[in-house]
Parts: C-alpha cells; structure tokens; sequence
C-alpha cells in the first residue's frame, strides 16, 4: 500500500473541496444572510487540514493501483464529510450535535436526502444552498470530478475511477482516455442541471429554488428548502418537469452522452437496461393509480396519476423529493415504495439501490434456472443488449445482491437494538442504504427523532450504500491489507 501517495491525494481532494464552501458565502452575501462566519472558518479550517496532510508528501510521485484506489475513495468520502460538516456544527442557529452534523453531511453527499433539520424554510440562504451544493457535487462523485483535474496534478485516475464508479460493469469508457471519461460524463451532467433550472424558473419557481431544486433533482437526492418539500409550490407543471428530470437522473449517464453525440434517441429503446427501468416505473405506476383511486385516496384522475408517477419516480430512483404524504396512503402502496427503492436507479446513473441492470439480470437468471428444470442438458444463454453476459459477472451480481441483503440485515438489527421499532428500523435502514431518503413510521418526516447511535449507524449505511458495499467491505479483509 502506498500510504505517502494516498496521503497526498487525500490532501490536495481536501484543499479542492474547501473551495466549495465559498459559494454559499457569496450566495449567503447576495441574499443579506447576517451571519456568514461558519463558512469561512469552515473554508479556512478544511484548506488547513488539506495542507498539513499534503505538505510533507508533496513529492511524491508513483503511479496508483487498484488497491490503492479503494482506499482512496472509503477514505476520501469519510473525511469528507467529517470537514464538511464543520458549517453545520458552527452555524449557531442550528445548535447541532456532531451526530447531527456528520448525519446531514453524510446524507448530502451521499445524496440520501435524510434530513435530521426541521424549520428548513427559515434557515439561511446561505446554508440551504450549502446543503443542495453538497448533493450536486456527491451526484457523480467528487472522486470522478477529481479524475478530470488531477492529472494536471500529477494524479493517475484509472483507479479511482473503477473504485467510485457505480454499476456492476466499470472498464467500459466513452473515450480511451479516463480522464476524458470523466469530463464528458460532468458536461452531461452540467447541462441536464442548466436545462432543469431554466425549466423551474419558467415554470414559477424563483431563481433560488430554481437552481437549488436542480441541484437536488440531478444527483436524486432529494433535499429541498422548505419542510413540505416540492408540495410547497403546489404546482403540476413544476411537478411533471421534477418527474422528467428525475427519469433522465435515474438513467445511464453514458448512454445520455451517446444518444447526444449520435442524435439518435432510438438508442434510450435499444437498452435492456433502460426498457427494463422504464418498465418497472410504468407498472409501479399504474397499481399505485389503481390503489389511489380504489380506495378514494385520491379522487382526481390526473392529480392521483401525477402523486402516483412522481412518487414512484423519486422513490425508485432514490431522489426522496415528496408532493404529498404518501405514508397515509393505502398500507401496500408505502411499502410498495420502499420495495422499489432496492431496485434504484440505472448503472452510471446518480441514482442508489441495487440498481436496475442488476435487477434484471437476477431475473433472467432465474427464468434460465426455472427453464433448466425440465431441460437440464440445455445450453442457455443470458443476454443483455443482444450480447451474452458472461458466467463470471453474473456470478458477481448474485454474490453482490446476497451481500446487500445480509448488510441490510444487520443494520435493521443494529437499529432495533438501539430501541427503534421495526417498521421504522426497516425504512431506515432502506432509506440510507438505498440513498433514497424517504422512511416510514418515526422518520417519515425526518430523522431528528433518532438517538446518536441510529444516527452514526445510519450514516455508515449511506456511506455504504453510496460506494457499494464492496468498497467497503473489501477493506475488512485480510487479504487486501497482505502484501
């Protein structure tokens, strides 16, 4: 393990990301927040801590290994969070615990959109922007964002870059060069975020809301500035764009890019991945439109399909954003919700959970079992995009999807340990290991009912969730730490 190269990557990452605390300061000033001090001792504090740990290995200069990167990304996103709570914790008008502080900072970035704040209308302009700021910059990694500058640094980013990516598939590369990969995924990603803030201002929303709602939509991560969340606008057009925008966070960022430099939208179709995503989403929606209007939930038609698409939407590809509270609907359909948030979004999306190509290849994997039964000397293929899958990967997403379900297992005990009941433990744990944000029973409206431990616990699950398990994982086993 080559400790000096990562302690200098780590601290030119810290010194990059004290930058982003300036911003606010300057949205804070605009806006005449009287009170502007926690970000500048914040940004003064996380510049310190990035040199003292860059300055004594400034010169050192080999090449990383994937090993290495691994490291790089657990360590990075927990230190991260640890100095970028330093605002929450200085802010006075928050009064908030470390637990609190590294919960909110942790749910930002990991763009879990778990709250543990209440009177998010009366914050600060300056804090509700460094909140959004935080999910917009988490949405495709600060580590992929890194790749594209480090190399003027003197910073390989090959190995970053497979350890951060999300999706079971991570050598495939839009160019041959990573770092070129990086930056062509980031414009993709600046544009939709431009198109979704002039859609919000045209729709009503005021320029604040406009660019912070599409900082929060982007990322899926669903902080918003009011409490009430997007049913505050009280608007159906704003709804529908908020419902667009997330179907095209919840998708491959790569095949947006290739669909864009091909001008071919047929290509969105061609994808198993996208068909299967889209599927889920259309079925999820017409039951819950079905049970909304079944049970008088609802009795408009269009609002009930609106509530119906925009919650399946935010919650499956794990944005959390609400219109209504959906935990009073029907018993089935909040459940329902939760189900779908496993699924989550597309590989290379910003969306959480298990994703959707993974999803489906678990399927067709167990439809070629069933089918195997009667005809046991059958060769049968698993195909995707018209190619056969290879035995080896489809061997890793059973591996994977049984270490998901026996990680969320032992956070739900975790929190029932710590005395919460089990629907709540299960939502939670659900909410921040899938980084949807949205819970059910006790934190249905926020996390802040939650003692310290549920807290620290819970944030570990985001942290999890967000890197996929096995990057965190593989460094509790011997072998990684054997030379």
């Amino acid at each position: 393990m080559q400790y000096k190269v990562i302690q200098r990557i780590l601290g030119l990452l810290i010194m990059v990301f004290s930058l982003t605390m300036l911003p606010p300061i300057l949205v804070g000033w605009m806006m005449g927040d009287p009170e502007l001090t926690p970000f500048w001792e914040g940004f003064l504090l996380t510049l310190a801590v990035g040199f003292v740990l860059w300055l004594p290995v400034h010169r050192e200069r080999r090449d990383l290994r994937l090993r290495d990167g691994f490291l790089i990304a657990v360590l990075f996103w927990t230190m991260l969070s640890a100095v970028g709570m330093t605002p929450f914790l200085l802010a006075d008008e928050l009064n908030m615990s470390a637990a609190d502080a590294f919960f909110e900072t942790v749910s930002g970035f990991t763009t879990t959109g778990a709250t543990v704040l209440v009177g998010i209308d009366s914050l600060p302009r300056s804090l509700n922007f460094y909140r959004m700021e935080l999910h917009w910059l988490g949405g495709m990694g600060i580590i992929v964002l890194a790749v594209a500058i480090l190399p003027m640094l003197g910073v390989g980013g090959m190995q970053l870059y497979r350890a951060e990516t999300p999706g079971p598939i991570k050598d495939a590369k839009l160019t041959p060069r990573i770092t070129e990969t990086a930056k062509l995924l980031w414009y993709v990603y600046l544009a939709l975020t431009l198109l979704c803030v002039f859609a919000y201002r045209v729709a009503g929303m005021n320029w604040f809301d406009a660019v912070c709602h599409a900082f929060s939509v982007l990322s899926t991560g669903g902080f918003s500035t009011h409490d009430s969340s997007m049913a505050y606008f009280d608007n159906g057009l704003i709804d529908y764009i908020t419902i667009f925008f997330m179907l095209l966070a919840g998708m491959n960022f790569s095949l947006h890019f290739v669909v864009w430099n091909q001008r071919e939208l047929g290509l969105y179709w061609r994808d198993s991945e996208f068909r299967a995503y889209i599927s889920v989403i259309v079925l999820l929606t017409l039951t819950a439109f079905a049970l909304l209007m079944g049970f008088h939930t609802l009795t408009d038609p269009e609002q009930a399909f609106r509530y119906a698409l925009f919650h399946v939407t935010s919650v499956m590809t794990s944005t959390g954003l609400i219109v209504t509270d959906h935990s009073v609907w029907p018993n089935l359909l909040p459940v329902l919700l939760i189900f779908s948030s496993f699924v989550g979004g597309c590989a290379g999306s910003t969306g959480g959970g298990i994703k959707v190509i993974r999803f489906l290849l678990l399927m067709k994997q167990g439809i070629r079992e069933v089918t195997l039964l009667p005809h046991p000397a059958a060769h049968l293929h698993i195909k995707i995009n018209g190619e056969p899958v290879s035995e080896q990967v489809v061997k890793s997403i059973w591996g994977f999807f049984a270490m998901y379900i026996a990680v969320f297992t032992v956070f739900m005990l975790g929190l029932i340990a710590a005395g919460e009941n089990q629907v709540t433990a299960f939502s939670a744990v659900a909410a921040t290991l899938n980084n949807m944000g949205v819970g059910l029973g006790d934190v249905a409206s926020n996390f802040a009912g939650l003692n310290d431990f549920s807290k620290w616990w819970l944030s570990l699950a985001m942290l999890m969730g967000r890197l996929e398990l096995f990057t965190v994982l593989v460094l509790l086993t011997p072998a990684f730490w054997r030379r």
